[in-house]
């Protein structure tokens, strides 16, 4: 696939990065050359200086030939400019822009971003894709992720085995018969800095980061059974009031009633702007490396400190800092990958990375084939992917135990005109039955073969 994006920044980076190592053809502008520069470097893609939504740059980096145009400069006004250049002078069939703004978003300007108007095809608010995702951890705090498929009725759930994990050294096939009407599967298992798709004899190890396919209505049971019985976050402390702040704030006014939210924010301005615009959380203005703010904020009463300023450094500190002071747990906003190795060692119970949140979006339309849903985890060694069985698919028709499925595939859930099965060897994949399974990067090609129309392979 012929893929032009448009900035060169963090977002930039980390789409080109993962998409050139997928073989797609790449090619990267920005008006920054340093940053063009550095991508060529350390990337396979073409670079381009200059403007992302200037007509000659655009035909210069290839506009013509493109499959799609990922539009991630850090100006919302460009990013819709160039997606507009790129419908109208070159015909570009897929258009994905970021837009940060929540104004152009509102419910009453949806008709903004359609063909007749502005002809974007998918818009991508990093803020927000955070914001949901640290609103779903707020809300089951024993998980370290939870993302949702299948019109939300089947949930992907990443689980830390801990020394309270009751599961450690079980086999997978006892899960079964421990749990026979525990509708979920563990189809990825993290080990020591490796992704594995475990097969039912391997052994659940203390240490071990397992993903799990399960009935949306099972969530809280299942982590339960890993021994995760964390009750839902009441009391938050948030530092840092940028977008995503506020967005985080307001989400848990309108779905916590009962929470009791306070914002830490380094500028007055700023401060004084949340205040007027947040009903029910208390800003605080003040630096969150300071213990005496943190104080103030009831940090020692405190059961999670959301630490999302845009400063990684201030995000640990003021992690570790909480934790000192009482909090229970914390969430840190870490950009920089290289620190995801030894966050844990510092006393960070979890982070959330921006990149790979936004790179899942993304992903979802760049995958050929009915490819429903995806969603990578651990820094791309995997993706969860939901895709449509059409009748062609050779995994339609024969029973699970008879397919020469890769071995870095496992199924995780099966939807059957809305009834949601977990696998078994007799089950069978019927037409437009909806599959959601776990593939290692190295096997998504695979995955999206078996899922590909007729039309597809010409």
């Amino acid at each position: 696939m012929r893929i032009l994006i448009c900035g060169a920044g963090q977002v930039g980076y980390g789409i080109a990065e993962r998409l050139s190592r997928e073989n797609n053809d790449v090619t990267v502008i920005d008006n920054s050359a340093e940053l063009i520069q550095n991508i060529q470097d350390r990337l396979d893609v073409r670079g381009y200086v200059g403007h992302g939504s200037h007509p000659d740059v655009l035909a210069t980096a290839g506009a013509e030939q493109a499959d799609m145009i990922i539009a991630v400069t850090l100006y919302d006004e460009v990013n819709m400019v160039a997606c507009q250049v790129a419908h109208s002078l070159f015909k570009v069939p897929t258009k994905i822009a970021r837009i940060r703004a929540q104004s152009y978003k509102q419910a009453h300007w949806q008709n903004l971003f359609t063909s007749e108007h502005m002809p974007i095809d998918v818009i991508i608010s990093p803020e927000i894709e955070v914001g949901d995702v640290i609103l779903r951890r707020v809300a089951l705090p024993g998980a370290r992720d939870l993302v949702l498929f299948n019109e939300d009725t089947v949930a992907m759930v990443a689980i830390e085995c801990d020394e309270n994990c009751p599961l450690i050294d079980t086999p997978l096939s006892q899960l079964t018969e421990l749990f026979p009407d525990l509708n979920a599967v563990v189809c990825g298992i993290a080990r020591r800095g490796e992704m594995i798709t475990p097969r039912s004899s391997d052994q659940i190890l203390l240490g071990d980061t397992c993903y799990v396919i399960t009935d949306r209505q099972q969530i809280r049971r299942t982590v339960s059974i890993f021994g995760k019985d964390n009750p839902e976050a009441s009391r938050i402390v948030i530092a840092g009031g940028g977008n995503i702040g506020v967005y985080l704030a307001k989400r848990i006014e309108d779905r916590l009633p009962n929470a009791r939210v306070r914002i830490i924010e380094n500028s007055r301005q700023a401060a004084e702007k949340l205040a007027d615009e947040l009903r029910r959380t208390i800003v605080l203005h003040g630096n969150a490396l300071d213990d005496s703010i943190l104080q103030e904020a009831g940090i020692e009463d405190t059961d999670l400190m959301v630490s999302i300023t845009n400063n990684d450094q201030v995000n640990i500190l003021s992690s570790v800092l909480a934790k000192k002071l009482g909090c229970k747990r914390n969430l840190s906003l870490l950009n920089n990958i290289g620190y995801h190795d030894f966050t844990r060692s510092l006393g960070i119970d979890d982070f959330i990375n921006p990149r790979s949140v936004t790179i899942s979006r993304v992903l979802q339309y760049v995958r050929r084939g009915r490819i429903r849903g995806v969603y990578s985890i651990e820094n791309g060694a995997a993706e969860v992917i939901e895709a449509e069985a059409l009748e062609a698919s050779p995994l339609v028709g024969k029973p699970l135990r008879e397919l020469e499925l890769p071995s870095g595939v496992r199924i995780g859930m099966i939807s059957h005109e809305g009834t949601l099965m977990k696998p078994t060897g007799d089950m069978i994949i019927k037409p437009n039955d909806r599959v959601v399974m776990i593939a290692l990067s190295e096997h998504v090609h695979e995955v999206e073969q078996m899922f590909r129309t007729s039309k597809d392979f010409f």
